[in-house]
Order: structure tokens, then C-alpha cells, then sequence
């Protein structure tokens, strides 16, 4: 028995493995992921070469009227308390002067006065008090008469050597004055019947004109103690409490009428270009809720201001102005309230 020789086996032959399928499967992530940051990238590239809109910031604001005391005095009364709804001639203040008020009493009576003196001048002068001057009058030409025949008699005498010269003086002198004295006696029996003169007349009616006008300085000062709403309005602010002593021009309280809000915006001129009052918008509001509101511009100011500075060349130190623009909510938002933000897409210049 031989025994088999192992180097003369033939080896055995085995087919061919095919590759193994986990390189393929980790390549694909790869492509995946490349091809999600190229389409990012694409994305991007593309988003920023779009024109992007300009967003607008703009302010809700209404009328606000400031009052301030014209007359000085303590604040007696205040009707009215912070956030109340008034109405137009509504009571807001009543100021405490006592002086002014004594003040229009005597010039009332000085008025008094200038119209009684002025109705005696055109009643003209009393029939009693003109046969008065009359009886006057007629006794100074009796004493002339009187006067005249003394001088007589004693020139006559003198004359004779009977009457010293002195005596003589004397009734002439007596004579002269008794002449002056109907002299004045006829002017003012005259003066009783042709009355006062125009004028006299003219003095008296200035004298009415200036009392009434006296009056009527200090009865507009007497008014202005109780001061009044001019407008239907909220309040905003008081400036004085109740016994505080106020003067002419302290601020009293503001009132804002929340009736007439409306949306400003201070727009770079080269947003401007091309508005014009009526173009219409949409805006948003934080405050309720980003609530869209259209709003329809009504103002723009001719002129622009240097509220912000931005160069219109890159070399150069031009810059662009701004300009206000109003706009107001078409239909009115009653919810709107002035010290709100409103933001929007910059309007479009009409036909665009």
C-alpha cells in the first residue's frame, strides 16, 4: 500500500467574488449633501440679486393742543381727571382771581359815570339854569346903570369943586367893574343857551368809548378765568393741580383728539420721487397685532430736512433729504392711537 504524495494533489479552484457593495452605498450621502449645499448656494445667490422691498418705520400721531393760563389767579376748580372724554365748551379749569373782579366793577362804574355826563351834554343846558344866567345878566346891567350915573354925578361935581378927584377915581373904577362884570354876565347867559359846545360833546362820547373799551379788556381777562374745551378731545396731560397759583403762560393740560389720527413717515427723497397726495398703501401695527391697514397720503411737505444723512456717491459728500410724508387710514382705525409704530413696504411711485 503506497501512501499518496500530497504535492501531487492539484489545488482546488474557487470562482471569482464579486466587489463589495459598501463603498457605493457611503458614496451616496455625499452626492446628497453636495448637492443640497449647491442648491443653498444657488438659492442664496439668487435671493441676493433680488431687488429686496425697503421697509418703512412711521409713527401714529394726532392733533394735541396745549393750553396754558392767560390770566394769573389760584385753580379753584377741576372738573376733569387724566384719560377723560370731553366735549367741546367743557369746563376744564376755573382760575380764582378777586382783584380782577373788583377791578371790572369799578370800570363798570366809570362807565356809569361817562354815560350820565354824556346824556347831561346832549340834554343840554335846564331852562332853570338859563333864567338863572338871564336874572344874572340883568342885575350886572343894573349895576352899570347904577355905577354909570355915580360917575356921572360926581365927574359933574368934580367939575364944580364940590367932589374931590380921589372920590372921582373911586366911581370910576366902580363904573369900569360893573361894566366887566355884565360883560361876563351876558357870555355866560350866552354860553346857557347855545348849550355845550361839539367839542365838549366829542369829549363826552370818547370818554363813553374809553370806559366801554376798559370793560371789555377786563371782561375778556374775566373770561379767560374759566377755561373751556375748543375742541371734542381726550386728556392727554394736567399741568396744574387744584390751589396751585398759576400766571399767564403756565401750561394748564393738552388734549389730544383721537377723532383725527394720522400716520407719519419721514421718507429719503429718492423714496418720494414720484408720490403724490391720494396714492393709497398697505402698513402693518404692532401694537394690534400686525393688523394690515391701507392708508391714503394726504400731505407731503414741500420741503426737505436733514434728519438723516445718507451719501449718494461713494467719493462724494452729497446726501439725500427727507421729507414728511401724512398718510391716514382709509377706513379710520378707531383703535389707532398716536406714539404707535406702523411699518410698510416703501410706496411705489404711482404708475409703477
Amino acid at each position: 500500500m503506497t501512501n499518496a504524495d500530497p504535492t501531487n494533489e492539484k489545488p482546488e479552484i474557487t470562482a471569482p467574488q464579486p466587489p463589495p457593495a459598501t463603498a457605493s452605498v457611503a458614496r451616496a450621502p455625499a452626492i446628497i449633501v453636495t448637492v443640497i449645499i449647491a442648491a443653498i448656494v444657488g438659492l442664496s445667490l439668487w435671493y441676493l440679486a433680488q431687488p429686496q422691498p425697503v421697509l418703512v418705520q412711521g409713527e401714529a400721531d394726532a392733533i394735541r393742543i396745549d393750553i396754558a393760563a392767560r390770566v394769573d389767579g389760584k385753580v379753584g376748580k377741576r372738573p376733569v381727571e387724566r384719560g377723560d372724554n370731553v366735549a367741546a365748551e367743557a369746563i376744564l379749569f376755573e382760575i380764582d382771581n378777586p382783584e380782577l373782579i373788583t377791578k371790572l366793577a369799578q370800570a363798570q362804574a366809570s362807565l356809569g359815570v361817562a354815560k350820565a355826563n354824556l346824556a347831561n351834554i346832549q340834554a343840554g343846558t335846564r331852562q332853570e339854569e338859563i333864567a338863572q344866567k338871564k336874572a344874572a345878566m340883568d342885575v350886572a346891567a343894573a349895576n352899570v346903570v347904577l355905577a354909570q350915573h355915580s360917575f356921572d354925578r360926581i365927574k359933574e361935581l368934580t367939575g364944580n369943586g364940590n367932589a374931590s378927584l380921589q372920590r372921582l377915581d373911586e366911581v370910576t373904577n366902580d363904573l369900569e367893574v360893573a361894566q366887566s362884570n355884565s360883560q361876563r354876565a351876558k357870555i355866560a347867559y350866552q354860553e346857557a343857551v347855545n348849550g355845550y359846545t361839539p367839542e365838549e360833546r366829542a369829549i363826552a362820547e370818547a370818554n363813553v368809548v374809553q370806559a366801554q373799551a376798559s370793560i371789555d379788556t377786563i371782561q375778556a381777562q374775566v373770561s379767560e378765568l374759566t377755561v373751556k374745551a375748543p375742541i371734542a378731545a381726550q386728556i392727554y396731560q394736567i399741568g396744574a393741580e387744584l390751589g396751585e397759583y398759576v400766571s399767564p403762560g403756565v401750561p394748564l393740560l393738552s388734549l389730544v383728539d383721537l377723532s383725527d389720527v394720522w400716520l407719519r413717515f419721514d421718507l429719503r427723497e429718492d423714496l418720494v420721487r414720484g408720490l403724490k397726495v391720494g396714492d393709497e398703501f398697505k402698513m402693518r401695527v404692532p401694537a394690534l397685532g400686525n393688523r394690515e391697514i391701507t392708508a391714503a397720503i394726504r400731505f407731503i411737505k414741500p420741503r426737505g430736512e436733514y434728519s438723516g444723512w445718507r451719501a449718494t456717491r461713494a467719493t462724494g459728500d452729497f446726501d439725500l433729504r427727507t421729507f414728511e410724508v401724512r398718510a391716514y387710514p382709509t377706513p379710520p382705525v378707531p383703535e389707532l392711537r398716536p406714539g404707535m409704530s406702523v411699518y410698510a413696504v416703501a410706496p411705489a411711485p404711482s404708475g409703477k
